[in-house]
């Protein structure tokens, strides 16, 4: 009697979307907790969305963590909805990118990047095993 054992191989692409995410969601944490702080490293924001408000620029960054976490790990756990999840993350960081590039233009560039190539990973690949 012969028993075949069934692996299931995950996109490298949606691996890759989930690491990003998930690294992106903990350095969005670490920038809303100096916002919150009114540090002195943080550029001059009075050009942006929420003007001089840090606090709404560090809320701001705690909702695109949470939504990042969330996808990263559901991602990680074959997890449907974090697919959907993660577009709604892309988007999202692509709409703060354009908020922030006048004021930041490299890495918002970078930004729209990372974002853009986890759009192709989750759309590039199916959602089921291969």
């Amino acid at each position: 009697m012969t028993t075949e054992a069934t692996y299931y191989r995950r996109s490298g692409w949606v691996t890759f979307a989930a690491i990003v995410m998930l690294t992106i969601g903990f350095l969005k944490i670490i920038s809303a907790i100096s916002y919150f702080a009114n540090s002195h490293r943080i550029n001059d924001l009075s050009n942006g969305l929420f003007t001089t408000h840090l606090w709404a620029w560090g809320l701001w960054d705690l909702c695109i963590a949470a939504v990042a976490l969330f996808a990263g790990f559901s991602l990680l756990e074959d997890g449907g909805f974090g697919r959907v999840v993660g577009y709604i993350w892309a988007i999202l960081v692509i709409v703060e990118s354009f908020l922030i590039i006048g004021i930041a233009p490299w890495y918002a560039a970078g930004a729209i990047l990372l974002a853009t190539l986890v759009i192709y990973g989750l759309a590039s690949t199916s959602g089921e095993s291969a």
